[in-house]
């Protein structure tokens, strides 16, 4: 997450927007860019960690920082100050957990909202991770899951293409906008077992009937990509609705033209 921010803020200050960033991950460690409010000032995972009455690992010591912040909020809204018109990213914790099981995330979305925040989650995978059909599918249900969670508009997006290979980029186009049913045949052939095999098609069949995930290459080398991703998220929040409006560059059209383009540039490297 992290990087993303780096990135972010880089390329908007290129563009002369105004751009903050929050941190909210407890146990950070290091940040190439400034951040306007810094959740270790709060609590930090390390003193809760050594907190002899406490006893918490790093997992447990996590969980409790974020419950500690939830009910904490007005440190937030203190720093945050009384900013207008302002794109602020919230640099959260990655730990899955706190998105699945527990109501932490939710209830900060909730206090934005109340705040008057028009909020828009960006869901990072990491694209090294989905080669593979089974970890493909894996990643579509944790994205699936924090979006019933929260309860927000979502953009998914496939980080680190840079790192991977001209092969890879090729065989990940597939991913972007897949067709599930072709999956499914790509992961139940392995499958040995009738019951796992039946499970698969479920869960394939499901997210192919309601078409509810679709995920953006970034590429942090590459501005096209910055820029794409960004317009999705400026149209989600209407970011600069006073200004004059404009359609993402990568409208639902003309998607698979300018996925095309992309891979055949980075393949033709």
């Amino acid at each position: 997450q992290s990087t993303y921010c780096s990135t972010m803020v880089q390329h908007c200050e290129a563009l002369g927007r105004s751009v903050q960033v929050v941190n909210l991950d407890p146990a950070a460690e290091l940040f190439t860019y400034p951040v306007m409010a810094d959740i270790r000032e709060l609590i930090e995972v390390d003193d809760v960690m050594e907190d002899e009455s406490l006893r918490f690992g790093p997992n447990g010591g996590l969980v409790f920082c974020m419950e500690y912040f939830a009910n904490n909020f007005n440190w937030l809204e203190e720093s945050l100050g009384h900013v207008e018109d302002d794109y602020i990213l919230f640099d959260c914790p990655g730990q899955i957990e706190l998105y699945t099981h527990l109501p932490v995330m939710k209830q900060l979305v909730e206090q934005l909202q109340q705040w008057e925040f028009r909020v828009c989650g960006v869901f990072l995978v990491d694209s090294q991770f989905m080669v593979e059909s089974f970890k493909f599918i894996s990643g579509i249900l944790a994205a699936l899951s924090a979006m019933i969670s929260l309860e927000i508009p979502q953009i998914n997006i496939m980080t680190k293409m840079d790192l991977l290979s001209k092969k890879a980029k090729k065989e990940i186009e597939k991913y972007l906008d897949p067709d599930m049913y072709s999956m499914i045949e790509d992961s139940t052939n392995i499958l040995k077992s009738k019951m796992f095999k039946k499970l698969t098609k479920s869960i394939c069949g499901l997210i192919d009937d309601y078409g509810m995930v679709r995920f953006l290459p970034f590429d942090r080398s590459d501005e096209e990509s910055i820029n794409i991703v960004l317009q999705h998220i400026d149209l989600t929040i209407q970011y600069g609705e006073d200004l004059e409006f404009k359609e993402p560059k990568e409208c639902e059209q003309d998607k698979s033209a300018l996925v095309d383009e992309f891979f055949q540039d980075h393949v033709d490297e």
